[in-house]
């Protein structure tokens, strides 16, 4: 699917991956809502690349129709959806102070695998009212997913779960929804330089970043949003979960 005209929008796209994204897509001739917690860092990336800001939960299903019903007002379709938002947390299932708390487990699944889906199905829905290019396509949607997903470390029970839900949502998904013309990928990164890494020490970070077979940095939250572009672009990529992650496989700890 060409960028040029078209409208997109990006959870999690007021900082990290997400931001990184939205500013691609801008650049490539697409109108953006971005889609954010942060009302205030939302807005301030959506001036800066022409596009729309929406305050919205993605676990709140009130929330992201408000949001795409703003979307749809503003510029009247839907094409491409980035779902970039998402927590992560550090807890083990068992710690000094006893089995870790269900609503630790709950609130991470809520955001990462149930957010994503409950912006999917909405997302789609108006995606299918759009009028099929010449390819027969109406729609793109790319999921984030984490190498966590499969080589999910110490600590990362809840994490790595909610995105290996994202890894196993993408082939059914695409399965169900080829009919109307939408495709569905998911990335699976490693180590990137977002706001999570970057609130470590440095050398924590170069630490980290050395980790990595080649290259052995953390990686450019650019690099992501070119991957995101291509598997827009892309019309034959469909179903995929692609890593991301410089040939790095998580040791347990």
């Amino acid at each position: 699917m060409d960028l040029a005209g078209r409208v997109a929008l990006v959870t999690g796209g007021a900082s990290g991956l997400g931001e990184a994204t939205a500013r691609l897509l801008a650049s490539g001739g697409a109108r953006v809502a971005v889609l954010d917690r942060n009302a205030a860092q939302g807005q301030q990336v959506a001036a800066e690349i022409g596009g729309l800001a929406c305050e919205t939960d993605v676990a709140s299903e009130s929330s992201v129709a408000a949001a795409l019903g703003k979307l749809h007002a503003e510029w009247g379709a839907l094409h491409i959806t980035v779902n970039c938002a998402g927590i992560a947390t550090a807890k083990r299932m068992l710690g000094k102070e006893g089995p870790i708390a269900l609503a630790d487990f709950e609130r991470v699944i809520m955001v990462n695998l149930i957010g994503t889906f409950n912006v999917c199905r909405l997302a789609a829905a108006l995606m299918a009212k759009n009028e099929p290019d010449e390819g027969g396509e109406r729609g793109v949607i790319v999921n984030t997913a984490s190498i966590a997903a499969y080589e999910g470390q110490i600590g990362q029970t809840a994490y790595a779960a909610s995105k290996a839900g994202i890894v196993g949502l993408t082939l059914p998904m695409a399965r169900e929804l080829t009919g109307l013309g939408i495709r569905v990928c998911a990335i699976a990164p490693g180590l990137f330089d977002t706001p999570l890494l970057q609130a470590l020490p440095e050398k924590v970070r170069v630490e980290l970043g050395a980790t990595v077979p080649h290259p052995a940095r953390l990686g450019d939250p650019a690099e992501f949003a070119s991957l995101v572009r291509h598997l827009v672009e892309n019309r034959y990529m469909n179903g995929e979960v692609v890593r991301l992650d410089g040939a790095l496989r998580m040791p347990p700890r």
